[in-house]
């Protein structure tokens, strides 16, 4: 069948609209009609080519629809369903088994390969798809059923498209990897989708000092209405000398979304012992980071994240109920464009005019 796909074809180049053809899915896949889908830093980086996914490449993996036709061998999804498509893992390597699916050994190749684990692409015309598994700059997409998770009709599927990755990743930072306790404190450095989640994550979980650090004062105001008590501009005032005077020991925990070194060095100076930073963020291959080894003794942790070491099937609905209760509102950060925008809404990320851009393909 034809779809309708917004292609890059070349680093740093524009997006291009164009016909393709795309094959019926497999047993265990899902043709999925695209609703909407939220744009994440991560497209950006592939599109300037920060890591080495092939090109041509149809982008998109925050993506939202209705199921159109299923696999012989899918158990769970029915056509009609509403779903959010999420990150993509095998369901059969340890990390897989052991609960661990946002570390599956095959992630990075079926996120970023450009097509399915055996080699095989569901996009013609020499065309690389299956982006994080789905591909969703497009109107329709191919995918698993383990990227799926099935959402209720009442509430506005254009809205669900950001909770599969980025969304999901900073709240899923705090409530999963860190599982931060009640009366403990937080910094978040960076407001953008992901910190901001984490800030109204922190606030579910009952932190009493959430500390915001950024340099653009709308986030730093919107991350105040979300949730956090104290904001600091890097710009305006000394990070560091700001946090050690609220918290003379260090902060309990600090997550970390900028993907800047000095950013990531700084964290680990302000930690209290045993206290954690969780590196969210995604710089390019090859970012190295200066740390002073001796602020790692006494029990202080440095971790990576991917994902919020969450489950989507069991993490998403727990954010939807989240939202429903009006504890969640990450509506406040979608602003929504039309496909043919995807340009205007690339640029107003880039700017910092709009936090999560949501393009409607339907």
């Amino acid at each position: 069948m034809k779809i309708k796909a917004a292609i890059i074809t070349e680093k740093s180049g524009p997006f291009i609209f164009r016909e393709v053809e795309i094959d019926e899915p497999r047993d265990d896949e899902v043709l999925v009609k695209v609703v909407a889908t939220g744009i994440c830093q991560t497209d950006a980086h592939i599109r300037e080519q920060s890591y080495q996914t092939p090109l041509p490449i149809i982008l998109g993996h925050e993506g939202a629809g209705i199921v159109v036709k299923v696999g012989s061998q899918v158990k769970n999804i029915v056509p009609g369903d509403h779903v959010v498509m999420s990150y993509p893992y095998c369901g059969h390597c340890s990390q897989c088994l052991s609960g661990r699916e946002s570390y599956c050994l095959h992630g990075f190749e079926l996120s970023f390969g450009g097509h399915r684990l055996d080699g095989s692409n569901a996009i013609h015309d020499d065309i690389h798809g299956h982006f994080f598994g789905q591909s969703s700059f497009a109107s329709c997409a191919v995918t698993n059923e383990r990227n799926l998770v099935k959402v209720s009709q009442d509430i506005p599927l254009e809205l669900l498209g950001p909770l599969g990755c980025g969304i999901q990743t900073g709240a899923g930072t705090v409530l999963n990897a860190l599982k931060i306790p009640a009366g403990s404190s937080i910094a978040i450095f960076g407001t953008g989708s992901v910190g901001l989640a984490a800030i109204m994550a922190a606030k579910i979980a009952g932190a009493t000092k959430i500390i915001a650090v950024d340099i653009s004062k709308e986030r730093l105001d919107l991350a105040a209405e979300l949730g956090a008590t104290h904001i600091i501009n890097g710009r305006q005032e000394d990070t560091r000398q700001r946090i050690m005077a609220l918290l003379p020991h260090g902060v309990d925990y600090v997550v970390e979304v900028t993907a800047q070194p000095q950013m990531l060095s700084l964290a680990v100076d302000v930690l209290a012992m045993p206290g954690q930073v969780a590196l969210v963020g995604g710089p390019p291959e090859g970012t190295q980071v200066s740390i002073d080894m001796n602020r790692l003794l006494n029990g202080r942790i440095v971790r990576g994240v991917i994902q919020g070491d969450s489950v989507p099937q069991i993490f998403l609905p727990q954010l939807i109920e989240f939202y429903q209760a009006g504890q969640f509102p990450f509506d406040r950060l979608i602003s929504f464009y039309s496909f043919d925008e995807i340009e205007e809404a690339f640029s107003d990320i880039r700017s910092g005019k709009t936090i999560k851009p949501v393009l409607m393909i339907d």
